[in-house]
């Protein structure tokens, strides 16, 4: 088999518990990320990774293959390492199981990328920012890249940094930053990341079995590990745009969306 994606999906998240299975305009959220997934070239089959039994049901009602995994796996990639372990596989797709606006084409993106580049080990997708509440808001996960599409940092405050004009005022102080800052896309290019990796299967069980580092415990980013490590992850730049679903809000954002068929583009 040359590339899975493998929908991790967790019943007790600690922010929205259950949300894998909340309804999204008549469809459990898990279903709307399994449809698009499906929809993906380049995948030769497609699990759902689950600690529950309720999803389990569910997702092979609407026809999703799903293997249940243990309770006490520590994170989705960790999830994903026992369901591939095994499987005779090249490339492993992680796709989010709260992510139901992803698009096709970053997993073809990612699996493609990984195929031509026999060096690369780690690949996911960022996308330009916008608007200035994406930059300054700490859920959503900022990426600074090298010239070569590498990322150098993933960080939850605005990155990177244009002094100037703040110059009298520490680079520390977060709250005189949002307040001041000018949000200047003309003159400097924002990233912000999107919740999608791809590994190759050698490298998934290298990134699982690394410590834990410090700046991933500082920023609650598990991708730090692999460059903390001194790993690299090459980013794949999308046209289109995601929403990760953390709390109820954010679902209500996204069946907007989905009700005036805008922001996402098929």
């Amino acid at each position: 088999m040359k590339a899975i994606g493998v929908i991790p999906a967790r019943w007790n998240a600690s922010r929205f518990e259950g949300k894998v299975l909340a309804d999204i305009s008549g469809k459990p959220m898990i279903q709307r990320v399994w449809e698009r997934a499906r929809e993906a070239r380049t995948l030769d089959d497609l699990v759902i990774a689950t600690d529950s039994e309720k999803v389990i049901k569910v997702a092979e009602a609407f026809g999703a293959k799903a293997v249940y995994t243990s309770k006490d796996q520590p994170s989705g990639t960790d999830r994903i390492a026992e369901v591939i372990n095994p499987l005779d596989v090249e490339i492993v797709v992680n796709i989010q199981g709260d992510e139901p606006l992803i698009h096709y084409s970053m997993i073809d993106g990612l699996v493609n990328m990984l195929s031509e580049e026999k060096t690369l080990g780690m690949a996911t997708v960022i996308k330009k920012v916008s608007k200035e509440k994406e930059l300054l808001n700490p859920n959503v996960v900022k990426v600074v890249i090298d010239k070569d599409g590498y990322a150098l940092y993933f960080s939850r405050s605005p990155i990177p940094y244009v002094r100037g004009e703040n110059k009298h005022h520490s680079i520390f102080d977060v709250h005189y930053w949002f307040s001041t800052h000018s949000f200047r896309p003309e003159h400097q290019d924002y990233y912000k990341h999107l919740g999608i990796y791809a590994y190759t299967k050698d490298f998934l069980f290298t990134y699982t079995n690394l410590p834990k580092s410090k700046l991933e415990t500082a920023e609650k980013l598990e991708q730090l590990r692999a460059l903390e490590s001194g790993y690299k992850i090459k980013t794949l730049e999308s046209e289109y745009d995601t929403i990760g679903v953390d709390t109820p809000e954010d679902l209500k954002k996204v069946e907007e969306i989905l009700r005036m068929n805008k922001c996402i583009k098929r």
